[in-house]
């Protein structure tokens, strides 16, 4: 439940500028204050309107009152109420009320400020978002490449980053023959396991085809039973479903094969690519959703807040993953790393990488292999986890 605990402290300073939420303006009330008063004005100062906050902690509410203009006289009750309907007031202090607001679950916040001045009332809302406080990024690697030549080159890196960096959580996405195969291939058993050897973990690759009936539900479970069979439960740690819907007419579709594996091992864990932001319901058929595959100058604009899928705030960022391709030079990989850990984009996994991929022409293949940056990669990963410095790019 929402709680709202009241701090009467003086806090100085006059009212702040205007939220987009805008400050309100009231007609007649009730309440005593400033004589000849025409209008009284609420302005929101913090949190600022959209902001995105980590719960857990308490956090400050603050909104002066102007009447005519100027500061209302001290003392002058300001009311705060949620949208969950708890409520509480607090007195002005230099034009300003602050409160505390406690114990909210994550997700969607909207709360009101009325102040009453002789006899007028103004108000204003505001709307943030509170999220869980988040874990630490992980890496989700596509390693699409088939472990020859280049290819064993870039599982060896792999493996090693496993190995040096046991701080970071690493997955890769196992991809034989495009997760369609009656067989084992010995070459990507063996990277394989070389990687969960180094403190990797694996998951399967399972296209879907959006749900569209184009691959079965049978056929489906075929695949994933094949991952098993060939590769082994002690390699195959989950599986990452790929071509993801995110509408609801597809949502069965896709809790049957969530139920299915999860009746093998509970333990297993779930990785949903809708590509983008789906749907509330597709969170209770995935353990996490790729709400972003896409371009990094795509990346650099996203955000949730903006969209009918704020509900993402309410999950934990563990939850969520980030594929970024198209994000040419170490820089730009440390800007979307750093995004990705932001509370506005409260993602939990990511991979950045410079190869490209142009989607309105389908023309190249981001995941043919590891950036040119992986090591800087990691290791910015790590820093960011570590709260510290980013790490010089050469």
């Amino acid at each position: 439940m929402l709680a709202l605990a009241v701090s009467l402290a003086s806090c100085g300073g006059g009212g702040g500028g205007d939220s987009s939420a805008g400050g309100g303006t009231g007609g007649d009330g009730g309440g005593t204050g400033q004589p000849g008063v025409t209008s009284v004005t609420v302005q929101w100062t913090a949190p600022a309107a959209r902001d995105v906050v980590t719960a857990g902690s308490a956090l400050t509410l603050r909104a002066g009152v102007l009447a005519d203009g100027v500061n209302a006289a001290d003392g002058t009750v300001v009311s705060f109420s949620a949208a969950t309907g708890v409520s509480t007031s607090a007195l002005t202090s230099s034009g300003v009320a602050t409160a505390s607001l406690t114990g909210a679950t994550p997700g969607r916040q909207q709360v009101q400020a009325s102040a009453t001045v002789a006899g007028r009332t103004g108000s204003a809302s505001q709307t943030f978002y509170l999220r869980p406080a988040p874990a630490p990024l992980r890496v989700l690697v596509p390693a699409y490449f088939y472990p020859t030549g280049a290819g064993a080159t870039a599982w060896n890196a792999l493996a090693a980053s496993a190995q040096a960096n046991p701080n970071v959580q690493m997955t890769a996405i196992l991809n034989p023959a495009n997760g369609i195969f009656s067989g084992p291939d010995a070459n990507i058993t063996r990277a394989a396991t070389a990687f969960a050897n180094a403190g990797g973990q694996l998951v399967g690759y399972v296209s879907s085809s959006y749900g569209t009936g184009t691959r079965s539900l049978a056929s489906i479970q075929a695949n994933i039973d094949n991952y098993f069979t060939h590769y082994g439960a002690g390699l195959v740690k989950g599986f990452f479903i790929d071509e993801m819907a995110a509408t609801t007419n597809r949502l069965d579709f896709y809790r049957s094969i969530y139920q299915y594996i999860k009746a093998k091992n509970p333990n297993l864990i779930v990785i949903g690519n809708p590509g983008l932001v789906p749907v509330a319901g597709y969170a209770d058929v995935a353990d996490v959703l790729t709400t972003f595959e896409g371009k990094g100058s795509t990346y650099a604009t996203y955000d949730p807040r903006t969209t009918s899928f704020d509900w993402l705030y309410g999950l934990p960022n563990s939850h969520q993953a980030s594929l970024v391709h198209n994000v040419s030079g170490c820089a730009a990989m440390q800007t979307a790393v750093q995004s990705a850990a932001s509370a506005r984009y409260q993602a939990g996994w990511i991979y950045v990488t410079q190869l490209e991929f142009e989607p309105s022409t389908g023309v190249g293949n981001p995941w043919a292999g590891l950036p040119n940056y992986w090591d800087a990669f990691v290791q910015t990963v790590r820093a960011t986890n570590a709260g510290q410095a980013m790490p010089a790019c050469s």
